[in-house]
């Protein structure tokens, strides 16, 4: 950050954002303003095409056919979000594009686009970091934002405990050492047979348990939650389920169940067991780490920040604290353009990008915070 930038004085800028770290074709342009200082967003338009229907026969995200869709839908996109902000690619002050960590295939789609780009417009460009992106959702509701902060960012890829000293300086203080927690819903979920994606199906079959109604105790261990350090581990927790799952139909007849037969009676205590175990893992290391760095402001960020129990529990637990929490409105929790516009929004005020920048830009599929 150049010290003699007058922040507040800075004018309004346009900003095209575009993710296609995995398997959403994200566009968005906003409009940011204010510098480090009091910076303040306003988004005109934030679109994106899932992909949920062409990877969900497979139980997960084919690379080759992501990148397939994404070629076939980026620039349809892109238009499209110019069309709902009314306004056109010369407008545009910056181009930022999610440059990884991610789906290498997936990224270069992308990345490649946004550098067409901004060669034809001649328009800075910035590549930005997806979880610096997810972190940033969180500006988007335009509130005070204290550092040090902590943030918790937790999605199909990535879980990561991230202490904020300002802009753009991070230290990741825990990591998940194998399976991401939304890696882990995913997989609990294949194998109750619920379906992709696994969050959203294992939220919505955990709502369905009533203890009142089911008389055989399904408990499933924490991994990690008492360790001294803030790292997470879930690979675990999928062979547990497979285990205590096959173990339970074994040995209770089906007419110890209600009529639907014993897989289907189960699966709503198993999904809420594993809602659990993963929501408690969570939040035991967040205040851990709450307790031991005392930051000024608290925020979650990523797919499974979507988790209502997660968010419910995660702001239960924090009240007694009186730090200010913050999780981004739903439409910003998952993958989308508008977080990596944000970003790239920062990254330009310290960077200053040339508009020959697209020359030197690179996907990198495992980048780093």
């Amino acid at each position: 950050m150049k010290g003699s930038t007058n922040y507040a004085n800075l004018k309004q800028m346009k900003i095209l954002g575009i993710e296609t770290s995995c398997d959403d074709t994200a566009t968005a342009v906003i409009e940011a303003k204010g510098g480090f200082k009091k910076p303040f967003f306003s988004v005109l338009a934030n679109t994106s095409y899932s992909q949920v229907a062409i990877h969900k026969k497979f139980g997960g995200i084919v690379p080759n056919l992501a990148s397939r869709a994404h070629l076939q839908k980026i620039y349809p996109t892109i238009k499209g979000a110019l069309k709902i902000a009314k306004a056109k690619l010369e407008d545009m002050d910056l181009i930022a594009v999610t440059r990884g960590p991610g789906l290498m295939p997936s990224l270069l789609i992308g990345v490649n686009a946004a550098r067409v780009l901004a060669y034809r417009f001649r328009k800075p460009i910035i590549g930005v970091n997806h979880i610096e992106g997810h972190i940033y959702s969180n500006w988007l509701a335009n509130k005070k934002i204290g550092f040090p902060a902590l943030v918790l960012t937790v999605s199909g890829g990535h879980t990561e405990l991230v202490l904020i000293k300002d802009y753009g300086k991070y230290k990741v203080i825990g990591r998940t050492l194998d399976d991401a927690a939304g890696e882990a819903f995913d997989k609990a979920a294949r194998l109750l047979g619920l379906g992709f994606p696994g969050g959203p199906q294992i939220a919505a079959k955990a709502a369905k348990f009533s203890i009142s109604n089911f008389q055989f105790p399904i408990k499933l261990p924490r991994p990690m939650i008492n360790s001294k350090d803030f790292n997470f581990s879930f690979s675990g927790l999928k062979t547990a389920v497979l285990y205590l799952y096959n173990d339970l139909i074994k040995k209770y007849p089906p007419e110890q169940y209600s009529r639907a037969g014993p897989p289907e009676e189960i699966k709503p205590a198993f999904a809420a067991e594993v809602q659990n175990v993963i929501v408690d893992v969570l939040i035991s290391k967040t205040i851990k780490a709450v307790e031991k760095f005392n930051p000024k402001t608290i925020m979650v960020a990523g797919g499974v920040s979507a988790n209502k129990k997660l968010r419910k529990t995660m702001t239960e637990k924090i009240a007694p604290y009186e730090i200010p929490l913050l999780i981004p409105d739903f439409s910003y929790t998952t993958d989308n353009a508008a977080m990596i516009a944000v970003a790239g929004y920062f990254d330009y005020l310290k960077k200053k990008p040339a508009t020959d920048a697209w020359k030197k830009l690179e996907a990198n599929a495992n980048l780093e915070l």
